[in-house]
């Protein structure tokens, strides 16, 4: 391809600019580009555009491989080749960090506080400056050197008669017949067994089945100033005792510890010095023993293994194992009912308790066999476990782990209740609290507990804790800058959205200080509220003014304003787009043509529905929800409606909807295993006939899944492939024609296209097979072809091509006209799921159901589906949406995005802020009603967009 004239706009200047010359990656049009460095850069345009194929394809790509080839030869050859990028040059490039919208962690034990690093700074912190608490009395731990301990006993017992005791064992069962021969054979006469003092005789040996302790008695002694002895003895104790001593009396029980290490005076509780892994709920030191630092277990849960108890067991009222049929499992339950003098014919509910009791957990007895149903005499005796351990066995089992899981909940640890920690590490508090109560604080409270620590701190304290308060506290402000204060450091990873953990990097980036570094952002404004969003373009601008560039690839319109250069990219999206439509600054951008500026002067907009419709007149109604920051929430949800769930970030949106509404409908009608957030009632179910919910996470985890594949149409197109006559000769199947099973696929790279480089401390890289050259399949198969194409010709056509192409095949034609109708025209049939973005890989999914036969009764569930998506994708999908609702059934919608909010039927506002002081509905209505609410945050936003005065 012949190289494109540099246009006027490039400045050869390296040091002031990045310039990008001949940029022909996926439909990149060999453009050529200057991006101001050292600014805030945006790069903008529609969905498809060709906007992520220059920020992180091109450049983003260029400078990681610059930085893979600066490693040694020997190093480069564990990590493959990195293709370079199809560009004739960068320059200017600086080192490149991206942030983009990755897949969040779904390791459970992933925190934000770990995330962050700044639950590691509480650890060390604790570890340094924390006291102890005795669990017994509540104390506070004390610990001595040795020389303190002898002054303290020569001050405190002066002229007493006391006993110098060294504990040997405490609180624990045997006979000890070894260790009173140790003891007297190291000279020792006496011990204080069980607290009284008896003489050491040999053959001595106490009930090995009773709790015991045991001190030696090191000394008898008179206490008197500057007696030597008593210095000897005390070092004699704490050497056999560990670090322990204790101070008995003849007169009374009454006995003090002391201690070289933590240790309640009182009690004798003793704890080891702490360590920062001592509070890591990731390592056995720290971790609670019942839930292994998880802060859940997994729960039998008797409502779900008994259903109806009105049935028997003999009709099936154990939901696991069914109705009553010839097994072994059902005549040990007979066998066991007998045993109980009940049978398995009576209603469930009607049963004894205590056979019950051995119904589930089993018997410590065998049990004998009667006659079976089936006319063998069993005539043994086989021990029976209980249907606990039975499910127990199937959830450790591969093939039937999913099938038993569903008999079990996750519940919090009753041990450390969710806290994740060991008691141990619970008794250390600084200023009255444990490392557990500051990591389920949100930010904002944490932040504000933190300002005034310092000053409560001694000054020994205050010189160890200066720089970890410093870290603590500027990591913390960063979260709270990017619009997250509402979180808490307790919360897990994999709760967060794409957008809420793309911030989390982006604070930890500018908690960094980097200088002179490129960082490259994909759409940071996800999940943000409009009043958030002021604070998040502030954290960017903080991190231009520190020396850096960023480039930023984003629609909201907001940030596009505040950006100091703009790059649209266009002028349409797929094969239409690819050419740098305009690059200036905001002025420059409002006088040009292209879609963004006549958006963004408002020449063209989303227009408001005349009339808002009134539904079918029923509704859900859901009470009482009360899961994560829910206060107990009593919302209407009406049918045949458009409805907007609104709200600051933080306010409990996805709470009420994603994690209690949908699971409790998921679960009546497919029988799902993800358990609703509590609640106390719900009614209206019976007015839909099932829920789906649209989400944003990948279609699938690796190159193999794809549109064609997700949407199912390639199932169509391969059975026509292996119709045409050339198949029939060579007798090739459907299966002939897929890239998953071994026969047509490419076996160098398995069909996959690409191979995968795992770069273990960068992300895996893919690159091109190349054997197949990226074409999936092998030769004989690619010699099979449909109007002059072949099965990989047709999976690299564009949507739009592909509706041509199979223009007369109604069944195909009508799946990938709804992936064109949701503006994903531009996209391959073949496109990897991994190089979709969250919006696209959502739109996928809504296609993928707008192609399904419609009941009219369905309810619709869809969280920011405008991710990724341009003003002009905005008014396409809320056709889409629009002709869902048209045909009867319900659209929820969670959004932030103005557009969406004032199209709406019906809106449901919740905050009134985030996190702790969010939780509730705040207002209830149509746009204009919400609009009107004073005490509305949304409200005051989207007056702005209905130009209401």
């Amino acid at each position: 391809m012949s190289k494109k004239k540099i246009e006027p706009d490039i400045n050869p200047d390296y040091t002031e600019s990045i310039n990008v010359y001949g940029a022909r990656v996926h439909n990149l049009k060999n453009i050529d580009l200057s991006i101001p460095r050292n600014k805030l850069t945006v790069i903008t345009g529609l969905s498809g555009s060709g906007k992520s194929s220059l920020a992180f394809d091109t450049i983003y790509a260029e400078g990681q491989r610059r930085y893979i080839e600066t490693f040694p030869s020997y190093a480069r050859q564990f990590l493959g080749v990195l293709e370079r990028p199809d560009v004739d040059r960068i320059t200017g490039l600086s080192p490149v960090i991206s942030i983009e919208q990755k897949t969040v962690n779904k390791n459970p034990r992933s925190t934000v506080g770990t995330i962050t690093e700044i639950y590691d700074f509480l650890r060390l912190l604790f570890a340094r400056v924390a006291d102890a608490y005795s669990p017994t009395t509540g104390k506070i731990m004390i610990k001595y050197t040795e020389d303190q301990i002898t002054d303290l006993v020569t001050k405190r017992y002066d002229n007493q008669r006391i006993y110098i005791l060294s504990p040997v064992i405490k609180g624990r069962k045997g006979h000890y017949r070894e260790l009173f021969e140790q003891i007297r054979l190291k000279g020792f006469l006496h011990a204080r067994i069980n607290g009284e003092i008896k003489e050491i005789t040999s053959g001595m040996k106490l009930d090995r089945y009773n709790v015991h302790n045991i001190e030696i008695v090191i000394d008898k002694i008179t206490v008197k100033p500057d007696d030597q002895r008593i210095k000897r003895s005390i070092k004699t104790a704490l050497d056999h005792g560990k670090g322990i001593m204790a101070i008995a009396f003849p007169e009374n029980s009454t006995v003090d510890y002391f201690s070289k290490y933590l240790m309640c005076p009182e009690s004798g509780v003793s704890y080891d010095e702490p360590q920062p892994h001592s509070f890591s709920f990731n390592v056995p030191a720290g971790y609670c023993p019942k839930c292994k630092g998880l802060g859940t277990i997994s729960e039998f849960d008797y409502d779900k293994v008994f259903p109806n108890p009105k049935l028997s067991i003999f009709q099936g009222a154990i939901a696991p194992l069914g109705k009553y049929r010839a097994s072994i499992i059902f005549w040990q339950i007979e066998a066991l009912a007998k045993i109980f003098k009940t049978t398995i014919n009576k209603p469930f509910s009607e049963l004894p308790p205590e056979f019950i009791e051995a119904l589930l957990n089993g018997v410590d007895y065998p049990i004998k066999l009667e006659q079976s149903p089936l006319g063998s005499f069993s005539g043994y005796d086989i021990n029976y476990h209980g249907i606990v351990e039975i499910l127990n066995q199937q959830v450790s089992d591969e093939n039937e782990e999913r099938q038993a899981k569903r008999y079990f909940k996750e519940v919090t640890c009753p041990e450390c209740k969710g806290t994740r920690l060991k008691k141990e590490a619970r008794d250390f508090k600084i200023n009255g609290k444990d490392i557990a109560e500051l990591a389920t604080m949100d930010l904002y409270l944490l932040a504000e507990w933190f300002k005034n620590l310092y000053d409560r701190l001694t000054p020994r304290r205050q010189k160890i804790a200066e720089d970890v308060l410093k870290e603590i506290n500027n990591r913390i402000g960063f979260l709270i800058d990017v619009g997250l204060g509402y979180l808490s450091l307790h919360r897990s990873s994999k709760t967060l959205s794409g957008g809420e953990s793309q911030r989390i990097r982006l604070a930890t980036q500018i908690g960094a200080q980097l200088v002179n570094v490129l960082y490259i952002l994909d759409e940071p404004s996800i999940g943000l509220h409009q009043r958030d969003n002021i604070r998040l373009i502030d954290s960017l601008k903080n991190l231009r003014d520190l020396g850096n560039s960023v480039i930023v690839v984003e629609h909201d319109k907001e940030m596009i304003e505040a950006a100091d250069h703009i790059v649209d990219i266009g002028p349409g999206a797929g094969r239409k787009g690819g050419e740098v439509s305009i690059s200036g600054d905001l002025k420059a951008v409002l006088q040009g043509k292209s879609m963004t500026a006549q958006y963004l002067n408002r020449t063209r907009v989303i227009n408001i529905p005349e009339t808002r419709r009134q539904g079918t007149g029923e509704a859900i109604q859901l009470k009482g929800a009360t899961g994560n920051n829910l206060k107990s929430v009593d919302v209407e949800i009406p049918l045949g409606k458009f409805i907007c769930i609104t709200g600051v970030s933080g306010s409990g949106k996805s709470s009420l909807i994603n994690e209690t509404l949908h699971p409790i409908l998921n679960t009546h009608f497919f029988n799902a295993l993800k358990d609703p957030l509590p609640y106390k009632s719900i009614h209206g179910i019976e007015y839909i006939d099932k829920v789906i919910e649209v989400d944003q996470s990948p279609l699938g985890r690796t190159p193999r899944s794809n549109p064609a594949t997700y949407t199912n149409v390639f199932s169509d197109i391969r059975s026509i492939y292996a119709q045409l006559p050339e198949s029939n000769i060579r007798n090739y199947k459907p299966g002939r024609f897929s890239f998953n099973v071994k026969g047509g696929r490419c076996e160098n790279c398995k069909g996959a296209g690409v191979q995968t480089i795992e770069m273990n401390f960068l992300p895996s890289v893919y690159v091109e097979c190349r054997e197949c050259r990226g074409k999936r399949y092998n030769r004989e198969t690619l010699e099979i072809r449909f109007k002059g194409k072949s099965i990989n010709d047709v999976l690299e056509m564009t949507i739009n091509q592909a509706v041509e192409f199979f223009e007369n095949i109604p069944k195909i034609k009508k799946i990938l006209k709804t992936l064109q109708n949701v503006g994903l025209g531009y996209i391959k049939l073949g496109q990897p799921s991994t190089t979709l973005s969250g919006g696209e890989s959502q739109r996928v999914k809504l296609s993928a159901e707008l192609a399904r036969p419609s009941t009219g009764k369905t309810l619709y569930i869809l969280d920011e589906p405008t991710t990724g998506l341009h003003f002009e994708d905005v008014r396409v999908l809320l056709g889409v949406l629009d002709s869902l609702v048209e045909k009867g059934n319900t659209v929820i919608v969670i959004e932030h995005n103005l557009d969406i909010i004032k199209h709406a039927d019906h809106i449901i506002d919740m905050g009134p802020e985030g996190g702790r002081d969010g939780g509730e509905i705040i207002a209830i209505g149509t746009p204009e009603q919400i609009a009107a609410n004073k005490n509305s945050v949304t409200g005051q936003y989207l007056k702005a967009e209905l130009a209401l005065k």
